[in-house]
């Protein structure tokens, strides 16, 4: 959980208005909320290297070092976290760390970095690396363990982003913290959408030790940003719900120093990112209906729209409306593989943050236009008697003589 500077700024910051977001996450209470972490991303070097090859800061942005601006972030609570790039530049045309994985990464570490979210641009040719994506990033990897034992440092936390090449979500875990399953996240409702449909068929590569990174989130870009966004305040929500119960890093990327109250209060969900920050479980909900389409089927358009996972707090359900209108939306309980048949279960909202009675067998759900609801379910008891049909959902339902009750 942190920030990321790329969102709101793009190249056009430097260590005032960087520090201004790290104070913004200690005034408005999201570092209290989990938020601890500032990602400095593309631009934050000069355009050449040291005669030694040794990246310099860019004085222009950091009068002062850089050294001095992650001091001023630890004081606040906040850790470092820089970006590099697999190749020779860096999206922007920045020092690239290809053939200076060890020399960056001392660099880095010099300046107060913990934390590295590498890139994927102008990288070598095949006929160069006569490798695949992992072996390209098994580079970088590498040195992170090379010099950890080379200094003592624990090693950086290294999150790829290499948007979802080779089925990422396969091995990235192998060699990194998070990965990137998509390619840059854009702040309006199709680019939201799409990346939830893409999620829906790698949800289950996250767990304690990994995790699917859904990319930097968009949330409070409506009328600004880099590019300017449009998401609704019900899209916002649907956004930050689906980011967190899939279990994606949380990484804000908003201009902090003027967010609304609604920007801060969808950010800082405490029930929500309970879920997301689960001490016990480290799975992603999972689609258990797809709802429009057929099940298993990709359509950027239209997401799976039933989810359902486990947590250490209750049986989750997020349900999200992908029409552009308002919806009812019905689902069984014993749709959910977490959910035990013949019980009866209290019902939280994780967005109104009220206990909304009690559920049995069904619940329904005026949801609208791309909106979505967050529940939280617990096991109440048995469900009343004289329920028919005998089975919430499954139809083989039996008496004890073998005789169907409803087929």
């Amino acid at each position: 959980m942190g920030y990321d500077t790329f969102n709101a700024f793009a190249c056009d910051y430097n260590a005032t208005n960087a520090l201004a977001q790290a104070q913004a996450m200690v005034d408005t209470g999201l570092v209290a909320a989990g938020y601890k972490s500032l990602i400095l991303d593309d631009c934050y070097a000069l355009k050449n290297r040291s005669s030694n090859g040794t990246m310099i800061a860019d004085p222009k942005k950091f009068p002062n070092g850089i050294k001095n601006f992650t001091a001023s972030l630890k004081a606040l609570g906040i850790s470092a976290s820089a970006y590099g790039d697999n190749g020779y530049e860096t999206c922007a045309g920045y020092p690239g760390s290809y053939g200076h994985e060890v020399q960056d990464l001392l660099t880095w570490q010099e300046w107060g970095f913990d934390y590295l979210k590498f890139d994927n641009c102008y990288i070598p040719f095949d006929n160069i690396t006569q490798q695949n994506m992992f072996g390209r990033y098994q580079r970088i990897y590498d040195a992170i363990q090379q010099v950890s034992a080379t200094t003592g440092a624990p090693p950086f936390q290294l999150s790829l982003c290499e948007w979802g090449w080779q089925q990422v979500y396969l091995w990235g875990s192998k060699i990194a913290h998070s990965w990137r399953i998509n390619g840059d996240i854009k702040p309006w409702w199709s680019s939201i959408a799409s990346i939830i449909d893409q999620a829906s068929f790698s949800y289950f590569a996250s767990n304690f030790y990994g995790h699917n990174d859904m990319d930097m989130m968009e949330i409070g870009n409506t009328g600004q940003g880099n590019p300017v966004g449009n998401l609704t305040y019900e899209e916002s929500k649907s956004h930050f719900t689906a980011w967190a119960l899939l279990k994606s890093p949380l990484i804000i990327g908003t201009d902090l120093s003027n967010a609304t109250k609604e920007t801060i209060d969808i950010l800082g969900n405490k029930d929500l990112i309970k879920i997301n920050q689960d001490p016990n479980v480290g799975e992603s909900i999972a689609p258990f209906r797809w709802g429009i389409n057929p099940d298993f089927t990709s359509n950027s358009t239209h997401p799976a729209e039933y989810w359902s996972g486990n947590s250490s707090y209750g049986v989750v359900f997020m349900i999200l409306n992908t029409q552009d209108q308002p919806a009812t939306m019905f689902f069984n309980l014993t749709e959910s593989w977490a959910i035990r048949a013949g019980r009866q279960y209290s019902v939280y909202d994780m967005w109104s943050h009220t206990d909304n009675g009690t559920a049995v067998r069904n619940i329904t759900l005026d949801l609208p236009a791309h909106g979505v609801a967050a529940l939280l379910l617990n096991d109440v008891g048995e469900e009343p008697d004289g329920l028919f049909p005998y089975c919430g959902f499954f139809y083989q339902c039996s008496f004890p003589n073998a005789t169907y009750s409803t087929n």
